[in-house]
């Protein structure tokens, strides 16, 4: 082992794509954990919505060892038991379908891209390729995704983006989150084949769809042959008091198809999608379920849905259902926000958030009498005063804690923020 300090191995060999904080953290437990020092922190990021159940939870590490001392890895050129078992669970929870297993978020959604291709190019009415996504969205970092996020800060240096994105009639190609108009006009234009977005807009500062938008989607996509995709890769899978996150705002629509990732294995790298058995019409005339558009050699991925991380994942969304986090998610969500709502701060302009993703934005006005950013510099004070959160753009702070954290967490986290704003 190596006697270089942790930040030094970084610098010499680590390619430095992320904007740390200073912080070497060392291990974890529930939803506290500590760094090299031993500090002690609430940890109310979660490794970005992924710590779901908390860290190292030991119902989690049980089936973990045992399943890495049973068979951690085949090809998927062969069935294994833990991934059919993570598909029939994942379809339970959603609706008729069918699931299919990647490492993150970003692939899981390229999958999603790659099923719009294929149901455009291959149903009556094609070639279509346009997919319709928000402003202030995040779609992971891959090429398609910076293509599909309605933000310029991720395609800086990347350009052209991918085709078939920023298709809206808009200055800058996508719509205006829950704008309704703006949604019609998109849809309208020659080509669209999918409308996909974020029922909650996480990495933007928590801005939760509204009823209406969610339903005008499903509707326009219906009248026009179009998919609707939901991106719930931090809104999924529970962090809403819900299974899925947009059951929590309209629970009487049903998309086509769905991205999951972060919370789905606690902390593992695995990602998925789930497509309905909507029915489809090839150019030929016959017919054929969605979630069987991406037929045998179309799609596939070394490490999606090994052995290992499904038997970590079925526990840890059995965890989730056997110890009520879902609810805890409901009550514990709606206690903190009226918590934080009740600090009295000018600094802070708003307060928003569904379940147990809560965003709090800082006063236009702030300042930091530095060059840095006001949500890093505050992200930066709270972690000296043993909290951690996740900063969204310049003036936006993110609670996204473990499902099972308690009120009294909820009391000292928010104890924290209002002697730091102080």
């Amino acid at each position: 082992m190596s006697n270089i300090p942790t930040r030094e191995l970084y610098d010499r060999y680590v390619i430095q794509t992320y904007g740390r904080f200073e912080l070497n953290l060392a291990r974890g437990s529930g939803c506290e954990v500590w760094d090299e020092s031993g500090k002690r922190y609430l940890d109310f990021g979660a490794g970005i919505a992924v710590t779901s159940v908390g860290h190292c939870h030991p119902r989690v590490i049980a089936k973990m060892q045992e399943q890495i001392g049973t068979l951690v890895h085949v090809s998927n050129l062969y069935f294994t038991r833990p991934q059919g078992e993570l598909a029939e669970r994942l379809v339970r929870l959603t609706g008729p379908g069918k699931a299919f297993f990647c490492n993150s978020g970003a692939e899981a959604n390229e999958a999603l891209y790659k099923l719009a291709r294929k149901f455009g190019n291959e149903t009556a009415g094609g070639p279509r390729i346009g997919i319709v996504t928000m402003r202030g969205s995040f779609h992971g970092r891959t090429l398609g995704g910076i293509s599909a996020t309605g933000q310029d800060k991720v395609k800086k240096g990347f350009e052209p983006i991918v085709q078939g994105f920023a298709v809206a009639p808009s200055e800058d190609g996508y719509v205006a989150f829950n704008d309704c108009d703006g949604l019609r006009a998109a849809v309208a234009q020659p080509g669209v084949v999918a409308v996909m977005f974020e029922p909650v807009q996480g990495e933007s500062g928590i801005h939760p769809a509204t009823p209406e938008f969610l339903r005008l989607a499903r509707q326009l996509c219906d009248e026009r042959g179009l998919l609707l995709f939901f991106d719930e890769v931090q809104c999924g899978l529970g962090r809403t008091g819900d299974w899925c996150g947009w059951k929590t705002i309209a629970p009487d629509v049903m998309p086509d198809a769905v991205s999951w990732a972060k919370g789905i294995a606690g902390g593992f790298p695995l990602g998925a999608i789930w497509a309905s058995e909507r029915e489809v019409t090839l150019k030929d005339g016959t017919k054929k379920k969605l979630c069987d558009l991406l037929g045998p050699g179309s799609h596939g991925t070394t490490f999606g849905g090994t052995p290992l991380v499904c038997a970590g994942a079925n526990e840890v969304l059995a965890v989730v259902e056997e110890e009520g986090m879902l609810e805890n998610a409901r009550t514990v969500g709606a206690y903190a926000l009226e918590v934080l709502r009740k600090i009295a701060s000018p600094k802070i302009k708003e307060v928003r958030g569904i379940g147990l993703m809560l965003g709090i934005e800082l006063a236009p006005d702030f300042s930091t009498g530095c060059d840095r950013a006001p949500s890093l510099w505050m992200v930066d004070r709270l972690h000296e005063a043993g909290l951690l959160v996740i900063p969204s753009g310049t003036h936006a702070l993110r609670w996204l804690p473990p499902l099972n954290v308690t009120r009294a967490q909820i009391d000292e986290a928010a104890a924290i923020l209002a002697k730091t704003l102080a």
